[in-house]
């Protein structure tokens, strides 16, 4: 049976090195992987690819459309204050949402959102 092994999100980006120093320096991702007009960067199980195209329309003007990933932490306060420590801009507090997750999102320079959420603990 076919198994999934590894899910890298492949992002457009108008500034390949202002993306790359976001995802590195605010959001604490590691380089793994360099060429030209390419960044392959990871934290933990997160994979990116980041695909230098200045003439695409950026993630910013496409609205709803922009959220590209939902990532499933645990210590959901400690990495919102890390973000915040990280001097990550526009970052709203989490929230605890009725469907049983506690959730912020996150903007990258470019306008694409990735949302982070944690499982509540069941009520006792």
């Amino acid at each position: 049976m076919a198994e999934f092994k590894q899910v890298r999100s492949v992002l457009a980006v108008k500034d390949l090195a202002a993306s790359v120093a976001f995802y590195r320096d605010k959001l604490g991702f590691a380089v793994d992987f360099e060429v030209d007009g390419w960044c392959f960067l990871s934290r933990d199980d997160f994979r990116v690819m980041l695909g230098h195209c200045p003439d695409e329309v950026p993630a910013s003007q496409i609205n709803d459309h922009s959220y590209f990933a939902y990532v499933g932490v645990s210590g959901i306060d400690d990495l919102h204050q890390e973000f915040k420590a990280r001097g990550v801009g526009q970052l709203p507090d989490p929230e605890s949402k009725p469907w049983g997750m506690r959730e912020f999102v996150v903007t990258t320079p470019d306008g694409h959102r990735i949302m982070f959420g944690q499982e509540l603990e069941p009520l006792q």
